[in-house]
């Protein structure tokens, strides 16, 4: 069979010119790449930027620019690429941790919560929840500012994790700033059950919200004090001074304004305080971060006092580990505070990005509530003051507030926008302050992070 289809294949050359058989094996050898990539060129073309010239009323012409929207970045693939520069996954839940038995036993006994209303599930969830709502990622930024800035020459080189490019007492703060916040978040899931509030008086889930708080409060004390240990193991005085302030911020941060039953915050009365802005802006002193802000001259205006509280909250502890971090490496003091600033401006562009986020939808999904002191409702007191009305039914209870209406008021109201343009406003200023670090894979990585935040 073979043998006939080759002799049938000779005799159709045959019967052809020698041009024409140049001309077929010329297109034999020519591959189907061309069509390909001029469809691809053409595709590349329409995604490029389109000048139409529109007429104009008066009858000038002016050009107009439509651009397709910019690519989306992936915020696990950002997280997972960094993690690679890094050496390995930075979160204190990892191998190490999980295999313990002090954290086997916090599983074990969270188990025992499932189906119950206690805040430390919701908590517990967030952490373990491995998508954009991460709360895993601070000490993984710690070490890509501390790879990014480097160390001095003067670092010995048994201290150097060359294969990662930090240093091993790095690593270790960043455990321990992991450490600290997963402490806080814990300790804020404790539930008041004096006999004068409502938790305290509802025999039904009486026990469980004990039980639930005797775990909130051994596991947050567990991690603070082991974290504390690790603070020490670094022998670094200045280090130590950082950080304990961080950990005083988050105190700080538990008093400022009014509180319902439960210590969660509510927003100032529109009126109650009228100061004129800071000039600087809301932060601690550049020279010396150790002394307290100013809380007071804050008061009253929604941008500086939503700042004032994150920067307490948050802000804070990711700053000051940035900046020590880069204490630890030998490196100047004017880089360290660079490296604060970063941290700073990092947290307060993903808090803004947070108190978004339940209000991208149109209608407030079920079970789903939003902090009062967020920078959406904090930004609509100021447009109408007269929902503050609506928000003292709270001053109880934070659950005897309508939501939904309270979400409704803000979608019609220029709050998002402004929400939304004080995240871009963080997220520059974060972008800004890399400029002053190395062109290098940790910097590259750190961009990638900020620029998926963004679209989330």
């Amino acid at each position: 069979m073979y043998r006939a289809s080759g002799l049938r294949i000779m005799q159709q050359l045959r019967r052809r010119t020698p041009a024409e058989i140049q001309g077929l094996q010329g297109a034999q050898a020519a591959p189907a790449l061309p069509a390909f990539t001029f469809q691809r060129r053409q595709q590349q073309q329409q995604q490029q930027l389109r000048w139409t010239s529109t007429s104009t009323a008066s009858g000038k012409h002016s050009s107009q620019q439509v651009a397709t929207p910019p690519p989306r970045h992936d915020w696990n693939r950002a997280v997972s690429e960094a993690e690679r520069i890094v050496g390995y996954p930075t979160s204190f839940l990892s191998l190490r941790w999980l295999l313990s038995d002090e954290i086997a036993n916090v599983a074990l006994h969270l188990r025992k919560l499932v189906g119950s209303a206690h805040p430390l599930m919701k908590t517990a969830k967030h952490l373990l929840y491995n998508g954009k709502n991460t709360m895993q990622a601070w000490g993984l930024i710690v070490l890509l500012v501390s790879k990014a800035a480097g160390h001095a020459p003067s670092v010995p080189d048994v201290e150097q994790d060359k294969s990662a490019g930090v240093l091993h007492s790095q690593r270790a703060l960043a455990e321990v700033t992991e450490m600290i916040r997963i402490s806080h978040l814990v300790h804020n899931s404790v539930v008041n059950l004096q006999s004068s509030t409502q938790a305290g008086q509802d025999v039904a889930t009486y026990d469980d919200m004990s039980f639930g708080n005797k775990i909130g409060l051994l596991t947050g004390d567990y991690l603070l004090g082991h974290s504390s240990a690790e603070l020490a193991n670094l022998r670094n005085q200045e280090v130590v001074e950082l950080i304990s302030s961080a950990v005083r911020d988050f105190s700080e941060s538990e008093f400022i304004g009014e509180r319902d039953e439960q210590n969660n915050p509510l927003p100032y009365k529109p009126g109650t305080f009228q100061r004129p802005s800071l000039s600087v802006g809301v932060d601690f002193n550049e020279h010396d971060v150790m002394t307290p802000m100013p809380i007071a001259q804050v008061l009253g205006n929604p941008e500086e006092e939503w700042e004032c509280r994150n920067i307490l909250n948050a802000g804070s502890l990711l700053g000051k580990s940035c900046q020590a971090s880069l204490k630890l490496a030998g490196q100047s003091e004017e880089l360290q505070r660079h490296a604060y600033r970063f941290g700073k401006h990092l947290a307060l562009a993903w808090q803004a990005c947070l108190d978004a986020e339940p209000f991208q939808c149109p209608q407030l999904p079920l079970d789903v509530t939003f902090s009062l002191v967020s920078a959406p409702v904090l930004f609509h007191l100021e447009h109408d003051p007269g929902m503050y009305a609506q928000l003292e039914a709270g001053k109880q209870s934070v659950d005897n507030i309508d939501y939904d209406k309270i979400h409704k008021a803000i979608l019609a109201g220029p709050a998002l926008a402004k929400t939304k343009e004080l995240q871009r406003k963080h997220t520059a200023a974060a972008l800004a302050v890399l400029q002053h670090f190395p062109a290098t894979d940790a910097r590259q990585a750190l961009e990638n992070i900020i620029l998926a935040m963004q679209d989330l």
